[in-house]
């Protein structure tokens, strides 16, 4: 009750400074009312919601992906009422990844959970999540192992900051109230964060084992009642505004894993001129819709690498608003080449929203690779070495001239053209 009233009495002052003003016909620089204190006085205008913050280019509410590297990448953070589409590596060993950190993202923040998948029961998936970090402490040893490592000089106290020796340290689970998070992959998440949480799961073979028409059993089917599913709790617990929720606003996160594949029921992987491609279209066509509505956001894993129509894939990349690619090094000639001994792949910025238009946006960045370590999961740019021996194989030379020329304007002059310059 004390923040309305010292709202509406600062803007009381401000009409009677401005008022004082006019009269003596002197212009004076005034903060208005509803911009300060909302239409009603009472409320901002732009949601306090924890574990979200503003748009700085367009004031578009958006949360963290779990990966403050990808965060940046995509302008900050992902928006709410967007689609993140993720097309998965040909092992699925690193998609699985960034669909983990999103979720957990979501516990360590608050929000709500909403998890489908086909063949992994969702319970399951939460108890694999990664712990996050505790303090910034943490957050600055953790790919260096400095408690494997430690001498006995870094028990010594600092000489020169000494002032700071005094300030209480910093104990406990992290602070919902930061934006982004860092994650130990290699730790499970704590089981009171879990107990804590609010998620709902959909498995689906337990929703389609009390249907025993086998017709029914197709990818429509398993499409619309997903559809009906995330329908559900959106309104019901007042996602969409309709019902007002009981203590304050919240964000429902939802993740969506192997969607299209044949676990789904869905023949876009089997065969290229499939019957039922347009099954997939629809789904994501009427869950944008319920996105856009909604203050929810969602992230989906698609297996692309096995559809053969690329057709079907466009449209789904069309239909989606973030695309992001992962490219594995692992089973390819990349591999074994001494150029990408750092790297574990390549991940593609192939789409970014441009929300209330209608293209979508394209990243500047085109040279960009990851690394999966015990811990950590980093996303750098790509750095090619140089080739200043005469001594490298003439096989070596060809792919660093046809990786710079794949990679972009952003590794050096040779991106331009198909000749290897030797300096």
């Amino acid at each position: 009750m004390a923040a309305p009233a010292t709202c509406a009495s600062g803007a009381s002052s401000t009409r009677s400074v401005a008022a004082a003003a006019g009269k003596g016909s002197v212009t004076s620089f005034q903060r208005k009312g509803p911009k300060a204190c909302g239409i009603d006085g009472s409320s901002p205008r732009l949601l306090s919601i924890t574990g979200t913050r503003p748009s700085v280019r367009n004031g578009q509410l958006l949360v963290s992906t779990g990966l403050p590297a990808l965060d940046q990448l995509l302008g900050g953070g992902l928006a709410v009422g967007t689609v993140l589409l993720i097309e998965e590596d040909k092992h699925n060993i690193y998609s699985p990844l960034l669909f983990k950190y999103f979720l957990a993202e979501g516990i360590v923040s608050g929000h709500t959970l909403l998890i489908a998948s086909a063949n992994e029961n969702p319970a399951e998936i939460l108890k694999g999540l990664p712990a996050p970090l505790l303090d910034e402490k943490d957050k600055k040893e953790f790919d260096e192992d400095v408690c494997n490592h430690k001498t006995p000089e870094a028990n010594t106290p600092m000489k020169i900051a000494w002032r700071y020796q005094l300030l209480p340290k910093q104990v406990g689970p992290v602070s919902s109230s930061r934006f982004g998070h860092y994650y130990d992959a290699s730790k499970k998440i704590p089981q009171k964060l879990l107990e804590d949480s609010k998620w709902h799961g959909f498995f689906l073979p337990e929703k389609l084992s009390s249907t025993l028409n086998p017709e029914s059993c197709s990818s429509t089917h398993g499409y619309m009642k997903l559809l009906q599913f995330i329908k559900n709790i959106i309104y019901e617990e007042g996602f969409d505004g309709s019902n007002p929720q009981k203590k304050q606003k919240n964000i429902l996160r939802i993740g969506i894993q192997n969607l299209g594949s044949p676990l789904w029921g869905d023949d876009i992987c089997c065969r290229e001129n499939c019957d039922k491609s347009h099954n997939l279209t629809k789904f994501l066509y009427v869950l944008r819709g319920l996105l856009r509505t909604s203050l929810s956001a969602c992230i989906i894993t698609v297996p692309t690498y096995l559809t053969m129509n690329k057709a079907v894939i466009a449209r789904v990349t069309n239909l989606s608003d973030t695309v992001i690619g992962l490219e594995s090094f692992i089973g390819s000639e990349r591999e074994t080449n001494p150029l990408y001994k750092d790297y574990h792949g390549l991940i593609h910025i192939r789409q970014i929203p441009r929300l209330n238009n209608l293209t979508c946006d394209e990243s500047a960045v085109k040279d960009l690779a990851f690394k999966s370590k015990r811990k950590l999961f980093t996303i750098e740019r790509l750095h090619l070495p140089p080739d200043l021996s005469d001594t490298v194989s003439r096989s070596s030379k060809q792919d660093l001239a046809e990786s710079a020329k794949l990679l972009g304007p952003g590794c050096g002059p040779m991106a331009g053209g198909k000749k290897h310059l030797d300096f």
